[in-house]
């Protein structure tokens, strides 16, 4: 029997708090399995090696897995709903367009609700688009490109996918070049300069000046 910890046990808050765990996987609930599994591969998404009557497939570039198949929820098909996280939302809309792929068009949040195109100062959180799978699962996809702080844990900076860290880097030399600007002279220390700066983008902190 696990032992019982106390109501404000200091060093109980400080271990749960430190505990590693990782989300793996969720699951969507779909009415045609087959037809489904067609849908995320067409989306790129890979196909894992799964025991048989389970589909599991990864986003490129993503840490976590979907999974579906007959008995695994008990929840209606199409009444799921999660995030899709792009660093370029307009290239992640115009990429699933041109393989037929049905999604909406960008929009941005705003105080008086949904505007159409991307948020003219590309903030972060604020550039969205939808697509559903055949059942009417939702996913919106959003751009971030400088996390909040506190969502990524300081001293971890991981890039998911090659295209993600071109993008970074991208970024980064874009910043870089204001940068020089500012200061009107060349940056020889540039490498430094740019880690700290795609650190910074995704730990929430303060970029480099």
């Amino acid at each position: 029997m696990s032992p019982k910890v106390a109501q404000g046990d200091a060093s109980a808050t400080s271990r749960i708090e430190s505990l590693d765990v990782k989300l793996e996987v969720i699951v969507i609930p779909v009415s045609d399995v087959d037809r489904a599994k067609a849908f995320y591969e067409r989306l790129g998404w890979r196909l894992d090696q799964t025991p048989p009557g389970i589909v599991q497939l990864t986003p490129h570039g993503s840490a976590c897995s979907v999974q579906f198949g007959p008995g695994l929820t008990s929840a209606a098909p199409g009444s799921a709903m999660a995030y899709l996280i792009v660093s370029d939302i307009e290239a992640a809309h115009d990429t699933l367009a041109a393989a037929g792929v049905e999604v909406g068009d960008v929009f941005h949040v705003s105080p008086d609700g949904p505007v159409d195109g991307p948020d003219p100062q590309r903030r972060s959180y604020f550039s969205r688009a939808t697509l559903r799978d055949p059942d009417g699962n939702t996913w919106l996809m959003q751009e971030i490109t400088t996390r909040l702080p506190g969502r990524i844990e300081g001293g971890l900076t991981s890039f998911g996918s090659t295209s993600d860290l071109a993008s970074a880097l991208r970024r980064a030399a874009a910043a870089h070049g204001e940068h020089e600007k500012r200061t009107g002279e060349h940056d020889d220390n540039w490498p430094d300069w740019y880690a700290a700066y795609m650190v910074s983008e995704q730990s929430g902190a303060k970029p480099p000046e």
